[in-house]
């Protein structure tokens, strides 16, 4: 039989696994893994599936050939298990900020969603090795983008989207005469 001590719980993420000890390991303890922060967790979860889109996708491209069209693609591809309903121009509920009754409008990731997971798929190609300079996820046909998504989005329920407006620093300058100080 096992004591307690020489059964430990070693776990990543929710879910555990037992792992057992062997009597001449049982005082080596086993070096903790960094935990990883919501944000580098979801980064490396966002990037694992871009690779695995890219994997599927017919023909195969690997992630030196991967450019811009395929960002746009893996996010039309995401659509499908977007949770935001988007409202159609022909639709009673276009432009309505509450929807009280039902429609067959699509949903649609939200362009929220959609922005965050560019920005960790950016950071995450330039970690593994790419480019800046080739960042398929830089490109600004990807901003353009997701500014129609947003825009759409915005129209779509009704709410008008505002650029928040930087606030001008005042400079006061000023300026002491000696003279009059006399």
């Amino acid at each position: 039989m096992m004591s307690s001590e020489q059964r430990r719980e070693v776990g990543e993420g929710s879910s555990t696994t037992n792992a057992t000890l062997a009597p001449s390991e049982h005082h080596h303890q086993l070096s903790p893994t960094p935990q990883l922060s919501r944000y580098e967790s979801q980064k490396r979860r966002d990037w694992n599936t871009f690779g695995q889109y890219l994997k599927n996708h017919k023909p195969p491209v690997p992630l030196s050939q991967c450019n811009y069209n395929h960002v746009l693609d893996f996010l039309r591809y995401l659509d499908q298990f977007g949770k935001t309903k988007v409202h159609l121009n022909g639709c009673l509920y276009f432009g309505q900020f509450e929807q009280v009754g039902s429609c067959s409008c699509p949903l649609k990731q939200a362009w929220g969603s959609l922005d965050a997971l560019i920005g960790r798929l950016r950071a995450a190609y330039e970690e593994n090795g790419g480019l800046q300079e080739t960042n398929p996820f830089a490109n600004s046909a990807i901003r353009i983008y997701l500014r129609e998504v947003r825009d759409s989005q915005a129209k779509a329920r009704g709410i008008p989207y505002k650029k928040k407006k930087k606030r001008r620093k005042i400079q006061i300058n000023v300026s002491i005469n000696n003279n009059e100080a006399n």
